[in-house]
């Protein structure tokens, strides 16, 4: 059975830093690329940072320059590393994959970010 859960959210001022991770087991973490997503309220959801088995990493551009993906084979958990955080990254935040064998996608629970000005 394949989890994925996501811990780090909370409450921050904008300018602040948050480390968001995500566990993951029932797969072979390091052959899986990882994604991190968010849904703001009333938005659909968009892809925020990936990054591949390679460690090859994209962003979205609102993010870039700001937010760090990574990932830690040993412990099977990739982390997104928020810096200067603003109003408008406020969301709730998905760690997903996808099954390399049927494309079925994963998604964790999502954890809440939450930014005030």
């Amino acid at each position: 059975q394949v989890q994925l859960v996501e811990s780090g959210g909370g409450l921050v001022q904008a300018g602040g830093s948050l480390r968001l991770s995500c566990v993951v087991s029932g797969i072979t973490f390091s052959v899986y690329g990882m994604n991190w997503y968010r849904q703001a309220p009333g938005k659909q959801r968009e892809l925020v940072a990936a990054i591949t088995s390679a460690e090859t990493t994209n962003y979205t551009d609102s993010v870039k320059g700001r937010f760090t993906i990574f990932r830690d084979n040993a412990k099977s958990t990739v982390y997104l590393q928020m810096n200067s955080l603003k109003p408008e990254d406020t969301a709730v935040y998905y760690c997903h994959t996808v099954s390399r064998f049927t494309t079925r996608p994963y998604w964790g629970q999502g954890t809440q970010v939450t930014v005030s000005s």
